[in-house]
Parts: C-alpha cells; sequence; structure tokens
C-alpha cells in the first residue's frame, strides 16, 4: 500500500501471496498517490487506475493479477520455498527466474463481484474531466439501478478530500499524456537552434504537443 507499492511495481517480477493487499489510500487523508502511482496507475487498463486513485479501494491477488499489478501469485506458504529456490540461483536471466517462479506459482481469477467485471461502468464514470462530473455520473447510474457499487464507490468519494481528489485525478491524467511529441520538438529545436529555424520548433511544439496537453488533463477551475 501507499509507498511500499511505489517500491514493489517497478519489480520485473511481482508476486502476490493470498495475503497481498494493493491500495492507494491517501486520498482518505487528505494527501495524493505518490511514490511514482500517478505513473503506474495511468497503465492500468481503460479507467482502474483513476479510480483506484480516488477512491483508494483494495484489490485483492487475484485483481493484482488481472490487471497486471502482479505478474505471478502464490500460495503464501509457498513464499519460503520460492525465496529458497530464488536464492539458489546464480543468474539475472530473466526466462531462468520465470521458469523458476512457474514451478511455485497458481492460476487465480477474480469473482464475480470483482471491480474488474465492471469495467466498463467504471471507464464510464472515471473517464470524465472533472471529479464532480465522475460524482453526477455515479450518482445517475445508482439512481438509475441502484447498483450497490456505483452507491459505494459515491460513498468513499465523498468521504475523501475534494482537493486531495482533484490533485489524484489530474496527476494520473498527466501521466497519460504521450511525451513523445515532447521529445520529438525538443530534438528538433536542439537542430533548429544550430541552423536560426528556431520558428521551425516552434510550429511543431504547438501542433504536437500543447493540443494534446490541453485536450488530455483537467481544466483549470
Amino acid at each position: 500500500m501507499g509507498g511500499g507499492a511505489g517500491v514493489s511495481i517497478p519489480g520485473t517480477f511481482r508476486i502476490a501471496s493470498g495475503r497481498t493487499v494493493f491500495a492507494t489510500p491517501e486520498t482518505l487523508i487528505g494527501f495524493h498517490p505518490d511514490a511514482g502511482a500517478s505513473f503506474y496507475l495511468s497503465h492500468l487498463p481503460g479507467h482502474l487506475g483513476e479510480y483506484l486513485a480516488l477512491t483508494g479501494e483494495k484489490l485483492n491477488p487475484a485483481e493484482m493479477m488481472a490487471c497486471g499489478l502482479a505478474t505471478h501469485y502464490s500460495l503464501s506458504e509457498r513464499l519460503p520455498l520460492i525465496e529458497e529456490a530464488l536464492g539458489k540461483l546464480v543468474t539475472d536471466d530473466p526466462s531462468v527466474i520465470e521458469a523458476c517462479l512457474e514451478k511455485y506459482c497458481d492460476i487465480v481469477h477474480p469473482d464475480q463481484m470483482s471491480v474488474v467485471h465492471r469495467i466498463e461502468i467504471l471507464d464510464k464514470c472515471f473517464s470524465l474531466d472533472t471529479v464532480e462530473e465522475i460524482i453526477d455520473s455515479l450518482e445517475r447510474e445508482a439512481a438509475e439501478t441502484n447498483d450497490a457499487w456505483c452507491s459505494s464507490t459515491l460513498r468513499r468519494l465523498k468521504e475523501a478530500s475534494p482537493l486531495s481528489l482533484k490533485v489524484s485525478l489530474r496527476s494520473v491524467r498527466y501521466e497519460k499524456v504521450d511525451l513523445r511529441p515532447l521529445i520529438k520538438a525538443w530534438s528538433v529545436n536542439t537542430e533548429c537552434h544550430y541552423k536560426g529555424y528556431l520558428s521551425k520548433f516552434l510550429v511543431i511544439f504547438v501542433r504536437e504537443f500543447v493540443h494534446e496537453w490541453w485536450r488530455r488533463t483537467l481544466p483549470q477551475r
């Protein structure tokens, strides 16, 4: 959870056990997901990252496997065996490590009530531009469908710090921005600087990067 996830998620191999829990609960204490959370949350399927960042809801091991936060699942009782087996390896070859882990890991699937099975309605609500629009959308869905998930999600959002919700949403959306146009524009700028064609850089920068920036981040309120 929180910073613990921040130091674990960058790993090539991420083993979830029966006792593993993932969450970014910072909005509930008036803070926002940090330690790299905005980056890896932005790369989760659909708008699951925004949902987790804003609500602080927990994911179990099966859900972590389903969305890619974990790469392997193992029963808690097997963890000492995995540690022992890895300790005997004399290589850092990922394929060898993968083969070692496969001997002790299991296949697991989320249950039918899991949030990963609600990705359609989740995307519908959490793809909106502002926290206010997200809450309004959830309220409409709750009124029309009497869906318990919508109601519980609304309660979580209303328990959180409003400022934290806005900062968290913006940070995840910021990480979704494709920086390749900026990198391309920067390289063109370097070339143009020596040739005296800075105007060429400005045209490319405005056309390829600035428009994308304003289209994807939150509006100033």
